[in-house]
């Protein structure tokens, strides 16, 4: 059925629960797994005239979102490998997170994009969308969505 899993990750609890039960889904069908982190860019903010200044360089702020991708996929690694499971990962800079979702999906030949939902129901929901909504909406993918 699906033989390659792309698994996005941001590091929140549920997200790592999302990976566990990944990891579990694609042992169980014989997947191998990548794992997605979506950096973000540099935040650029202008206000009347001038810009606000970020005491932060563009290139320390790529460093410190490099390090955080690897911290979060590291751990997310070690779950993959605890389960014998296939895994590599990747990660992109994106301020479009689930456009770099999507595009990680298909940039990897992903068959199946297994992520989480952060739960906004009702009005919140409807108002506020998802990383995850957007993934559904836009991608051509299967994607399964975990609660």
């Amino acid at each position: 059925m699906f033989k390659h899993i792309l698994v996005p990750t941001d590091g929140s609890q549920l997200s790592l629960e999302a990976v566990r039960r990944a990891v579990v889904f694609a042992k169980e069908v014989g997947a191998r797994i990548t794992l997605f982190f979506a950096k973000p860019d540099y935040p650029v903010a202008f206000y009347g005239e001038g810009a606000l200044i970020d005491p932060t360089t563009p290139e320390r702020f790529a460093e410190m979102a490099d390090r955080q991708a690897e911290d979060i996929l590291k751990q997310c690694i070690e779950v993959a490998q605890q389960a014998g499971v296939d895994c590599d990962s990747t990660s992109s800079v994106s301020d479009v997170p689930f456009r770099a979702i999507i595009d990680a999906a298909a940039g990897t030949g992903c068959d199946l994009i297994f992520m989480a939902s952060h739960g906004r129901r009702g009005f919140s929901g409807l108002l506020l969308g998802s990383e995850t909504q957007k993934v559904l909406t836009h991608s051509t993918i299967p994607v399964l969505v975990y609660r």
